[in-house]
């Protein structure tokens, strides 16, 4: 299918050949039909890609702060590597789509097969959508009506904060596509309202639908507005402007009478002036796009809804008010659709759309052909026939774009295959790493005889499924840790990995570093003290990585890094465990807290995970003391011996171990060998970070299987 994306670096809007997706559970396959052009979002998004990189910082300092910061932590090519990666980033644009429903998730009621709705699925010819984002077209609107749902919410949304009641005046600033949406939706709520923007044609237009009109670029509006009220000023003021001034906001301020109310939904400067507020208490609000439930998981991505009686107004029933305000002539948008332009002519809107004077331009797509293109993309007709290390990767986020790739290069690997829900992020890096195909369909890969090695880089809850079905299918399988969940999971794993005769990896990478290797050289398997302590950093609690049947929590999906670690150095296994965390009562989900590892050799360790440090500090530290000597490794940089004959320190760029553990593990795959991590270690690795988790529940010492 074809998708509209942009260059985050250079600005380029490009039609791409991506996999169709594959309908998630909760979520609606869409045919689009048609998709309305945001012109002000989309502008801001392609000039910022074409600026140069001092303009891009500029523009985003607490970026450039970041960047300084890991410059410290990581090194200089580490951080410059990262930053080129992101910007490498294509995004899809487009967030106004209509179209037929042909797929309906697990776990979806109320949507049925044919049905036609409204999304804020992107530019593309299919989309999955989750059913929160959804919403059923009346069937007088047409679809190009319709196209208008997604952005009239966002005008919507800034009305709900603002509260008009009948009779109010209030003013909308910028009469763009969402500013004309909003003052129309304004009349029809029983205000008087007044429209300020620099053109002409949409003046006319706003005073054609009963909207006070008035060039600001002609005269003062602050002093049109006090006439208009006389001299009370608005009750309440909307802006939908964009632009990089503070003027407006002063102006805002100036017009509204005392305790009135300023809703900010546009894009502006906001150095304000305290007195201007202070002396009218005026009230100032950021609308938040589409209303209730934008950015929370639970509401867009898990389908779970605010009840009516407490939250009237979510983002799905803000899309309803939208059309059945269309649907009732209410809101006019008609008028508004400056163009209609086929998909495969879309540089006629990207090309040069900084200077784009289109209040509303439609995309139309073929909507002739109703059969699913494939979920697969070839970009090469190779063989691999008779070839070892040939590989599919199931997940193409950051890690495997900025981590796994980069390490496998020269390794000796075939690529094949690289997996992705959306398919946008898989064919990106399938170009960009020369595999052959791109696919939404995983099982693609399972079923490719050529294929020998699975990689699996997804979120933490589908890494036992897809070992089980890699190593059920004859694959060898490398899976980023975690490898389990839970011990179910894990007993699943363990039945299927003793009967398939297959190699099993886990990315514990670290024991793989030349640091650590080092380390390992100079103590043996002498019983030894060892502590890690990592300055992990904070991650909002709504991330999926503390979910626990999502991520597991961090210790289950990061902390067993440092218990294989452990192990590595000490050569044994871990015997028993317990963990203390932070707080009066902490959640098992906790990311501040100290395991206590006894090992069947008599070492011991500790593991110091917080979330609580600064940045600036290094993210990484172990420390080893064993037969009066101790090493100190420092974020996989520098190594210093105390009490070491013949060592004093080991200095290198960092280096994690993911290159010679990707490189080992193609090796072992086609020449043959011992596993690179036994599996009984795995294991035992695996068991102890679940006891860690007992151990906090239980508050004792536990043992480990």
């Amino acid at each position: 299918m074809k998708q509209i994306i942009q260059s985050f670096k250079t600005g380029e809007t490009i039609l791409e050949e991506v996999p169709v997706p594959q309908v998630k559970r909760g979520c609606l396959l869409i045919k689009t039909s048609k998709s309305l052009v945001s012109i002000g979002t989309e502008r801001m998004l392609v000039e910022f890609g074409k600026s140069n990189y001092l303009q891009k910082a500029k523009q985003q300092p607490d970026k450039v702060k970041q960047v300084l910061d890991k410059i410290k932590t990581d090194g200089l090519k580490p951080t410059v590597e990262a930053v080129f990666n992101k910007l490498g980033e294509p995004i899809p644009l487009g967030y106004c789509n209509v179209g037929e429903v042909i797929a309906v998730g697990e776990g979806v009621s109320g949507f049925e097969v044919g049905d036609r709705v409204a999304s804020n699925g992107a530019h593309a010819e299919f989309v999955c959508v989750p059913k929160n984002l959804v919403a059923h077209i009346p069937d007088n609107v047409s679809d190009e009506e319709a196209a208008f749902t997604v952005v009239g919410s966002i005008g919507l949304q800034g009305i709900r904060l603002l509260n008009p009641t009948l009779g109010e005046t209030v003013v909308v600033i910028g009469l763009g596509l969402i500013g004309l949406l909003t003052a129309q939706l304004l009349k029809a709520n029983g205000c008087r309202v007044i429209g300020s923007d620099l053109d002409e044609e949409k003046l006319a237009l706003a005073e054609k639908w009963g909207i006070i009109p008035f060039n600001s670029g002609k005269g003062d509006v602050v002093k049109f507005v006090e006439e208009q009220t006389g001299g009370v000023g608005a009750d309440g003021v909307i802006i939908t402007a964009s632009a990089n001034t503070d003027t407006i906001i002063s102006q805002a301020a100036r017009m509204s009478r005392k305790r009135g109310k300023i809703v900010l939904v546009g894009v502006i400067g906001l150095n304000i002036s305290r007195a201007e507020f202070y002396d009218k208490e005026l009230t100032f609000q950021v609308s938040c796009s589409y209303g209730p439930g934008r950015y929370d998981d639970n509401y867009e991505q898990k389908g779970m809804d605010y009840p009516l009686p407490f939250v009237r107004w979510t983002e799905q029933r803000n899309f309803e008010s939208v059309l059945y305000a269309i649907s009732s002539g209410a809101l006019q948008v008609k008028e508004m659709i400056t163009e209609v332009v086929p998909l495969d002519e879309y540089k006629k809107i990207y090309g040069d759309i900084g200077s784009h004077k289109s209040i509303a331009t439609i995309i139309s797509y073929d909507s002739g052909e109703k059969n699913l293109p494939s979920h697969t993309v070839s970009f090469a007709i190779n063989s691999f026939k008779g070839a070892k290390g040939v590989i599919g990767v199931v997940g193409a986020g950051n890690f495997t774009k900025m981590t796994l790739m980069p390490a496998l290069k020269n390794s000796g690997a075939y690529f094949k295959y690289i997996a992705s829900q959306g398919g946008l992020s898989s064919t990106t890096l399938a170009k960009k790493f020369g595999f052959s195909h791109s696919t939404t369909d995983y099982r693609e890969i399972l079923k490719d005889d050529e294929v020998d090695t699975l990689f699996i880089i997804t979120r933490h809850d589908l890494h036992a499924k897809l070992v089980v079905e890699g190593l059920q299918a004859g694959k060898n399988v490398f899976v980023e840790k975690p490898l389990a969940l839970n011990e179910k999971e894990l007993q699943n794993i363990i039945d299927v990995y003793e009967k398939s005769g297959k190699t099993l990896t886990v990315g514990f990478n670290r024991r793989f570093s030349p640091h650590i290797e080092k380390i390992k050289s100079l103590v043996g398997d002498s019983q030894m003290n060892v502590i890690a302590t990592m300055n992990a950093g904070f991650i909002p609690a709504n991330v999926w990585v503390h979910d626990m049947k999502t991520g597991g929590g961090r210790i289950i999906g990061e902390a067993c890094h440092y218990i294989d670690l452990i192990s590595f150095l000490t050569g044994s296994k871990v015997k028993s465990v317990c963990m203390n965390a932070m707080g009066i009562n902490p959640e098992e989900n906790t990311d501040n807290a100290s395991i206590l590892l006894k090992y069947e050799n008599g070492s011991t360790g500790v593991i110091n995970y917080f979330a609580n440090g600064s940045k600036a500090y290094s993210k990484e530290r172990v420390e080893v003391f064993s037969q009066e000597r101790t090493i100190i490794m420092d974020n996989f940089r520098e190594t210093k011996g105390y009490g070491v004959r013949g060592f004093s320190k080991l200095k290198t760029t960092m280096d994690k171990g993911h290159k010679n553990q990707f490189h080992r593990l193609i090796n072992t795959i086609q020449s043959g060998g011992e596993a690179l991590i036994p599996f009984d270690s795995i294991v035992n690795t695996t068991q102890a970070s679940f006891a860690a988790i007992e151990s906090l529940k239980e508050n004792r010492w536990v043992d480990v299987k």
